[in-house]
C-alpha cells in the first residue's frame, strides 16, 4: 500500500512545481504496533484521542521519520523486515511525496519524489514543512536564551542580530592578534635572533635546488675516476689507433664499398652506410676523451666536493626534506623576523583598531537593543491578551529586558552611561515574566509555572508568533499535560485560532480540546490472530459523541456523559459562530 497523488498532471514547465503545504497524508506499515494503517488530515484542527499506550505517540514517531529524524530498530515491528513510512504533502501541480524506510538490521533508506536522498537531505526539504511540540519543547521556554531567540523571530531581528555577531567577530579576532602580538622583550630577542641567524646561515649556503643529486653523481664518478680513465684510453685505442683501429677498418671497408658501387649501382647505399660508420666512430671517440678529461679523480676536489654535500645535509637536517624546503624556511624565516621587527608598529595599529571596533560593537548592540525594546512593549501584551484567553488574569505576562553590567576584568560597551557586557548576542538579558496570581509581582517563568500552566504559555506565545511563522503543519503532542478540565476548554479554542492559519495536528486525552476538532481520529489497539496492532479511524456525527462521552465517562458513562460529551461540541460549535473574525 502506497500513498498515491492521484493521476499524474503534465510535467511541470522549467519553474518546476511550487512550494510544498500542509500535510494532506500518512501512511505507515510495521512501526511497533502501527502494522498497516493510512490517515488523510484536512485543514485546520486535527485532533488525535485514544487510550494510554494505543500508540498515538507513535504516529509522531512516525511523522519524525519521515522528516528525517533518526532510525531506531527497535521501532521495527517483532517478526517484520522492515518499518516503512509515507508523508503526502501538498503541492502545485503534484503531491510531495516521501517515503523512509528503517530495516531490521539497522540500514535506513528514504526517498524523495521518487528520487533516492540522504536522512540529512530529508530533514533540510521537508523538515520546515512541520514543527513538532512535545513536553520538551515547553520546558525549553524556562531558557532566558530561547526566550530572547523568540523575541527576536518575532521582532524580525535576524539582520540586528547578524550585524551584531559580525561586529563581535571583528573585535574577537583583533583582540587574539593582540594577544599574538604581547611578547616579553626577552623573548622578543630571541626569537628575532634565531629567526635572522636562521634566514643568514641558509642564504649564505647558496642553495640550488637538486644540487646535492647533482654532487653524488659527481662523487660516483669521482672515486671511479682511474679505472674510468684506463678503459677511456683503452677504448680510444681500439676506435682509432692508426693501421688497427675501427675507425681505419671502417675506411678500408668505405674504399672497397665505393669501388663496388661504381660497378653496381646498388652497392651505393651500402657505402653511405659504411661512410657514416667512420663518422659515428669518430665522434664516439672524440667524446669518450671529453668525459674521461671531466672526471675529477683529484683527491682535494674529491675532499671539497664531500664538504659540500655535508653542508647541505646539515641544512636540511635542521630545515627541511630537501633544498627546496631549505630555502622556503629561509624566506620564512626572514618574513618572521621582518614582522618581529615590526611588532611594535603593528601592536600600536591594532589597539587602535580595537578602539573602532569596539565602538562598531557598542553601536550594533544599541541598534539590536532598542530594536528588541519595541518588539518586547508590542509582544508581551499580546502574549498576555492571548493568556487571558486561556484563562489567565491580563496582565499575567511581561517581557523584561536587562543588562548585565560588566565585571572589571571584562570587556565591556558603554551604553546609556553604563558599562555592560556583551556577546555576539548582544547586551541584554531577555526575561519572560509570569504573573498568575492577582496581587503577586511577576517573576522569571523558570521559577513560578507550573507544568499546566507552562504549557498554556508556550500555547499562547505559539499563537501569537503564528502571523509571522510560514511552517505549514505544527504538531502538538499532549499539550494537555498538567493542564485540568477548566482550562482545557480555552486550550482547545486556542489551537482552533492557530489552526486558522497552520494546520494543527494534536494529540490530547482530554474531551474539552477534542470537541473543537474539525478533524477527528480515534486510535484504538486491537488483537488479531494473537498479535496486538493499532487501528485508527476518523471519527464523524455520532461517533464523535461515542468518543467525547467516553472521555468524558469511560466506556460506562452512560447517558450523563453521553449528554455531556453534546454538550462540549454545541458549545464549540457556538462559541466559533461568535468568533467570525477568526474563522477566515
Amino acid at each position: 500500500m502506497t500513498l498515491s497523488a492521484g493521476p499524474r498532471a503534465e510535467r511541470p514547465g522549467p519553474a518546476g512545481p511550487g512550494p510544498a503545504g500542509r500535510l494532506r497524508a500518512l501512511a505507515v506499515f510495521d512501526l511497533a504496533l502501527l502494522e498497516r494503517l493510512r490517515l488523510e488530515f484536512g485543514p485546520g484542527l486535527n485532533v488525535l484521542t485514544g487510550e494510554t499506550g494505543a500508540g498515538k505517540s507513535l504516529l509522531i514517531d512516525a511523522l519524525g521519520l519521515a522528516l528525517g529524524a533518526r532510525s531506531d530498530t527497535g521501532l521495527v515491528r517483532h517478526g517484520a523486515e522492515s518499518a516503512r513510512v509515507e508523508a503526502e504533502f501538498e503541492r502545485s501541480p503534484e503531491a510531495l511525496v516521501v517515503v523512509r524506510e528503517v530495516s531490521a538490521s539497522g540500514r535506513s533508506s528514504a526517498r524523495l519524489d521518487d528520487e533516492a536522498v540522504s536522512a540529512a537531505r530529508l530533514a533540510e526539504a521537508v523538515g520546515p514543512l512541520v514543527e513538532v511540540h512535545g513536553q520538551h519543547d515547553q520546558q525549553r521556554l524556562l531558557d532566558e536564551r530561547v526566550q530572547r531567540d523568540l523575541l527576536d523571530a518575532y521582532g524580525g531581528h535576524a539582520e540586528l542580530r547578524a550585524a551584531m555577531a559580525t561586529a563581535v567577530r571583528r573585535w574577537s579576532e583583533n583582540q587574539a592578534a593582540l594577544g599574538a602580538l604581547v611578547l616579553d622583550p626577552r623573548e622578543l630577542l630571541r626569537r628575532l635572533t634565531l629567526a635572522e641567524h636562521e634566514a643568514a646561515e641558509i642564504l649564505a649556503a647558496r642553495l640550488r635546488v637538486g644540487e646535492a643529486d647533482e654532487i653524488r653523481e659527481r662523487l660516483v664518478a669521482s672515486r671511479n675516476g682511474e679505472s674510468i680513465a684506463r678503459a677511456g684510453a683503452a677504448l680510444d685505442e681500439v676506435l682509432l689507433e692508426e693501421g688497427t683501429g675501427a675507425r681505419d677498418a671502417a675506411g678500408r671497408a668505405f674504399a672497397l664499398a665505393r669501388e663496388l658501387a661504381r660497378l653496381d649501382a646498388r652497392f651505393g647505399p651500402l657505402a653511405e652506410r659504411i661512410g657514416g660508420i667512420e663518422a659515428e666512430l669518430e665522434d664516439v671517440a672524440a667524446a669518450t676523451r671529453g668525459l674521461v678529461e671531466g672526471i675529477e679523480y683529484d683527491p682535494r676536489a674529491l675532499g671539497l666536493l664531500e664538504e659540500r654535500l655535508s653542508e647541505i645535509y646539515a641544512l636540511e637536517r635542521r630545515y627541511g626534506d630537501d633544498e627546496a624546503a631549505v630555502i622556503a624556511h629561509a624566506e620564512a624565516a626572514a618574513g618572521e623576523a621582518e614582522r618581529l621587527r615590526g611588532l611594535e608598529d603593528e601592536r600600536d595599529r591594532r589597539l587602535a583598531e580595537d578602539a573602532v571596533l569596539l565602538a562598531a560593537v557598542g553601536a550594533a548592540a544599541a541598534d539590536l537593543s532598542v530594536a528588541r525594546r519595541r518588539t518586547a512593549e508590542v509582544l508581551g501584551p499580546r502574549i498576555a491578551s492571548a493568556l487571558a484567553g486561556l484563562g489567565f488574569r491580563e496582565d499575567a505576562f511581561a517581557i523584561g529586558l536587562g543588562r548585565r553590567p560588566a565585571g572589571q576584568a571584562e570587556s565591556a560597551v558603554e551604553l546609556d552611561g553604563d558599562a555592560v557586557a556583551f556577546d555576539a548576542t548582544g547586551v541584554d538579558d531577555v526575561i519572560f515574566r509570569f504573573a498568575p496570581n492577582a496581587g503577586e509581582p511577576g517573576r522569571p517563568l523558570a521559577r513560578i509555572a507550573s507544568g499546566g500552566e507552562l504549557s498554556r504559555v508556550g500555547l499562547a506565545i505559539k499563537e501569537v508568533l503564528a502571523a509571522a511563522d510560514a511552517t505549514p503543519t505544527l504538531v502538538f503532542d499532549e499539550i494537555d499535560s498538567g493542564i485540568g478540565g477548566r482550562s482545557a476548554d480555552p486550550v482547545g479554542r486556542s489551537l482552533w485560532l492557530l489552526a486558522r492559519r497552520h494546520q494543527v495536528l494534536c494529540v490530547t486525552h482530554l474531551p474539552q480540546i477534542a470537541a473543537h476538532a474539525d478533524v477527528h481520529f480515534r486510535i484504538s489497539k486491537q488483537e488479531r490472530d494473537g498479535r496486538t496492532a493499532t487501528m485508527v479511524e476518523r471519527l464523524e456525527g455520532e461517533e464523535r459523541l461515542i468518543e467525547l462521552a467516553a472521555m468524558l465517562g469511560g466506556e460506562a458513562g452512560g447517558s450523563p456523559a453521553a449528554a455531556g460529551a453534546r454538550d462540549l461540541i454545541e458549545r464549540a460549535a457556538a462559541w466559533r459562530r461568535s468568533a467570525p473574525e477568526h474563522s477566515a
